[in-house]
Parts: structure tokens; C-alpha cells; sequence
């Protein structure tokens, strides 16, 4: 690829050019030219050229299709703004923990990497450090979690699947609501992508009794539930933690899976003992009921509605989340 010609396309500014000039360099398996290409046109943004998105471009085509000796290097351009997803979720699309490893200095993005390549069925040694103070590798109480797919023209988000609609939960207007600040805290937290940069509205209240009292609390009368297993909770929980709704930022499988055990741990009440025994919270979680909810709405693609009980405890919490595309 022509150095020359590189330099005219960003004097220019010429988008459409550049486009294709990363297309031919990705096609041409130039990885060197590609780090140039992404590192000219973000330098150009310092002289009033906005080829922000050009340097997004090569760097996205960098972790994805990129050798794992130069696909580490899309961790070295820290504008991630417009990526799609986070850079170590586009990379463990196609490498492997064995291969992108003995390249990954230890720290925050070797890190987030094994947890996302863990996700993806790789064996992680257990020494390995994890960041978010969760086990690396799945427990084997928990489900099979839906993760990204990137591709060059964007990316697949699969949700778990949708929960028929069950029988009809008669809810009741005896119900006391209890102000628990750590679940309110904790499923903000989690909605936040959704609620802050998208159309999303999230609730979520917590009431002595059973779901039916939760439900009611929250607005709603005679809904339709379907038991839930705990791990397809979680697995919900751990989608929506991901995704950014329709228009907010993806924060990735891992720290979508991350959020999910930090909002049970507050609804269970094992926040205060973070980080958790993982076996410990496997068999609390196994002690509670969980629902899918739906009412007279039709569902959307961007929807969260579970109802949790903790039986022993004798209190409920309704969650509910929407976006719109609109």
C-alpha cells in the first residue's frame, strides 16, 4: 500500500477514500500499513481533520482480523469513543486465550480479555488475576452466556431466549415497599448504557411478600409469569449489563456478567460480603424464584421484566427495563 497515497487521503480529509483504503489494506493483509492508516487519521483530528472515524475503523479491523501480534495492538489507541463494543470483547471474536496470551502484559486488559474468552469456552489458568473480583471461569452453576459477534459491518447481540408467556399471576394491593438502597444503586448501575445513553427506562422496587406485592408496587395488575431457572436470570441479567440498549455504549459480555452478580448479591443480600464465595452464591441464588413477566405490552427487542423471591426472607424484588429504537 502506498504511503503517498495515505497521506493524500487524510490531507483531504477524504472519508469515502480512506474507507476503501482500509478495506483494500484489510483485504491485502497489510497489517502494518493498517496501524499507520489508524494512527494518521487520528493524529489528524489534532489539525482540525475529523478522521475519528477512520482510526475506529482500522482499529476495529485491527482486533478483529488482525495476526495476534498485531491485533494486541488495537489495545494501544485509548480513543475508544465509537467503537462498537469494547476492544477486548472484538478480540476474542477470533483469538484465542492460547494465542493472544504470551503478547498480553499482565493488568486491566490482559484481565478482560480472559474473561471474555473464558465466556467464549477457553481454559484460563485459575492463578490468573480477575479485575472485576468475579472467578475468570464460569462456575458450573451458571448458564451459557449469549455473547457479541463483530463482523465488518457491525456486530450480533443475541439475546437469551424470550420466556413463553406464562400463566397469569393474580397481583395484590397489600404490600409494603422496603427502601433498599444498595438494590436500587446496583440495577442502576446495570441499566445505566440503557437509562443515560439511550431511550431506556428502568424500575425496580423491593416489597415484603411475595411476587405478586413486587409486581403491584411497581404498577402492574394481572400479569403473566414464567418461572425462570436461576441461571436464565442471570443470563438475562448478564445480557442487559452488556448491551448498551439501542443507542448507548456496549460495555461487554464480561462486565455485563459482572453487573448480574453484583445486582443478586445486593437483592440477596451478600453485597456486604463481596468478593464473593462463588459456591456459597450459587446455592443462595438456588434458593430463590425467579420469573419472567409480561402485561397487555407487546414485547419489544430491548425489554428486562423478572420478578425475584427470596422465600426465606420472605421479600420480592420486580425489575423492569425498555428501550426503543425511536
Amino acid at each position: 500500500m502506498s504511503t503517498d497515497n495515505l497521506e493524500q487521503l487524510v490531507q483531504r480529509a477524504d472519508l469515502d477514500g480512506l474507507v476503501r483504503h482500509v478495506n483494500n489494506t484489510v483485504a491485502d493483509r497489510d497489517w502494518d500499513h493498517l496501524v499507520r492508516i489508524r494512527d494518521a487519521s487520528r493524529l489528524a483530528v489534532d489539525t482540525g481533520r475529523q478522521l475519528w472515524p477512520i482510526a475506529t475503523l482500522a482499529n476495529v479491523r485491527l482486533a478483529l482480523w488482525a495476526p495476534a501480534e498485531y491485533a494486541v495492538q488495537s489495545l494501544d489507541d485509548h480513543v475508544r469513543t465509537f467503537m462498537p463494543g469494547p476492544v477486548s470483547e472484538i478480540l476474542a471474536v477470533h483469538h484465542t486465550w492460547d494465542e493472544l496470551a504470551p503478547m498480553l502484559a499482565h493488568g486491566h486488559h490482559r484481565s478482560l480479555y480472559a474473561y471474555e474468552r473464558a465466556l467464549r469456552g477457553d481454559s484460563v489458568d485459575l492463578d490468573e488475576v480477575g479485575v472485576l473480583d468475579i472467578p475468570i471461569v464460569p462456575c458450573d452453576w451458571e448458564p451459557l452466556y449469549a455473547v457479541a459477534t463483530y463482523t465488518d459491518d457491525g456486530g450480533e447481540f443475541p439475546s437469551p431466549p424470550m420466556p413463553d408467556r406464562g400463566e397469569t399471576l393474580d397481583t395484590t394491593n397489600d404490600f409494603v415497599v422496603l427502601d433498599d438502597i444498595d438494590v436500587q444503586s446496583a440495577f442502576r448501575q446495570l441499566m445505566e448504557p440503557w437509562t443515560a445513553q439511550s431511550n431506556g427506562q428502568a424500575s425496580c422496587i423491593m416489597t415484603q411478600g411475595g411476587p405478586s406485592h413486587a409486581l403491584r408496587a411497581l404498577g402492574f395488575v394481572d400479569v403473566d409469569a414464567e418461572p425462570l431457572t436461576p441461571a436464565s436470570a442471570l443470563a438475562w441479567l448478564a445480557w442487559a449489563g452488556a448491551s448498551g440498549g439501542a443507542h448507548g455504549k456496549r460495555r461487554g459480555a464480561a462486565s455485563g456478567r459482572f453487573g448480574a452478580w453484583w445486582t443478586l448479591a445486593a437483592i440477596s443480600g451478600m453485597s456486604q460480603e463481596w468478593p464473593l464465595d462463588q459456591d456459597e452464591f450459587g446455592e443462595i441464588l438456588q434458593q430463590m424464584n425467579f420469573w419472567w413477566w409480561d402485561d397487555d405490552e407487546a414485547r419489544s427487542g430491548w425489554e428486562l421484566r423478572i420478578v425475584i423471591e427470596d422465600p426465606e426472607e420472605e421479600i420480592s424484588c420486580a425489575l423492569r427495563a425498555a428501550d426503543t429504537d425511536t
